[in-house]
Parts: C-alpha cells; structure tokens; sequence
C-alpha cells in the first residue's frame, strides 16, 4: 500500500471511498446546496467547475482525496484530503474538506475527521497531522481547534484567493502523542451530543 492513499473508511454513520469522477453530479448538489463557492475564504467549486476540480484532486501529486457519503442513503456530502503527504517524516495534512451546507454544524466534519486522523495516527503511524486555512475563515478555524490541534503560526502572504487577494494562512498541528487524548474528547463530545 501507498502512504495514505485514499481507501475506503467508514464509521459514525459515515462512508468515506476515494474520490472519482463518479462523485461529479453528487458533489455538483453538495457545492451547490448552499452556493458554497461565494464564500470568499474557500476553494469550493462553482457547479460546473466540480469535474476539474476533482481532476485536480486526482492529479495532484501528495494527495489522496475522499468523498465523504452518508453510509445509510448514499448522499455525498462533500469531500477532504490526505495533502502535502511526506512519508519521509511521516507527517501529513487533512484539508480541502468542505460539505453541503445542510450538513455543516452537524456531526460530519468531526465524524469524517474522526475516520481521517484514526487512520493517520494509528494505521499510517503518523508522527504529525497538520491542518491549514485563511486567516479569515474564523468557523474553520473554530473546526480545527475542536479537533484538539494547536495553531503553529501563520504564514504571512502565503497564497491567492480565488478573487486574486493574497491571503495569509493558519497552520495548525498534532503530535502522535497528543491523538489519545484529543480522540477521547472528541468521542465523548460525540455521544454527549447523541444523549442531549
């Protein structure tokens, strides 16, 4: 097996299988539950734009590429990667995620995360998770450090948005050693909120 390559995951209700371009006319209605890609701080796609961007997920080298589905219905919810993969220091970052909007603030970013660093850390044996988003996108900032990672710095002046503004970007980070307990919160954060 290839270091982090995309497989297929499942759990908390979730599905989540490599990422084809079988998933277009799905994530098509994902992007545009929502209309997604106005939100300035993202890279999700315009409707028609959603077969190039998979293309681009699948050509792009040190990138493996999920689409995440509800397990029961089989409705694709939206789509994250393995990026910026070095199994040489066995580190690796998980992003480009983004859902329908109807799902977001619900359990699938945590679930789908949940799937993604328990693979990392416990099957690939990863000694780093990172993670990295706009400044100026303050909810996945917010997503990041539920997860239990720590914000290593920002990158000043690090990338173009989509409208040609230049964005510096949050990293954020976790150790090995910190997966334990981070996975602990994160599952009794899970089944409080299915008791509530």
């Amino acid at each position: 097996m290839t270091f982090a390559q995309a497989q297929n995951l499942a759990g908390y209700g979730l599905l989540l299988v490599p990422l084809a371009l079988a998933h277009e006319s799905g994530l098509k209605v994902a992007a545009a539950d929502g209309e997604l890609w106005k939100i300035r701080v993202t890279s999700i796609p315009e409707p028609h734009e959603t077969l190039a961007y998979i293309q681009t997920a699948l050509q792009t080298p040190n990138r493996a590429a999920f689409a995440v589905l509800d397990e029961a219905s089989g409705r694709l919810l939206g789509t994250s990667s393995y990026h910026d993969i070095l199994p040489e220091v066995s580190r690796l970052e998980i992003g480009f995620t983004w859902y329908a909007a109807s799902v977001q603030r619900s359990h699938v970013n945590t679930c789908t995360k949940l799937l993604l660093m328990t693979q990392a850390f416990e099957v690939l044996h990863c000694d780093v998770v990172g993670w990295r988003t706009d400044n100026f996108n303050f909810a996945s900032q917010r997503a990041i450090e539920r997860l239990g990672a720590q914000k290593d710095g920002v990158l000043r002046g690090h990338a173009l948005r989509r409208d040609g503004t230049l964005r510096d970007t949050e990293m954020y980070s976790m150790r090995a050693g910190e997966w334990p307990e981070a996975k602990a919160q994160l599952l009794y954060l899970l089944n409080k909120k299915r008791t509530d």
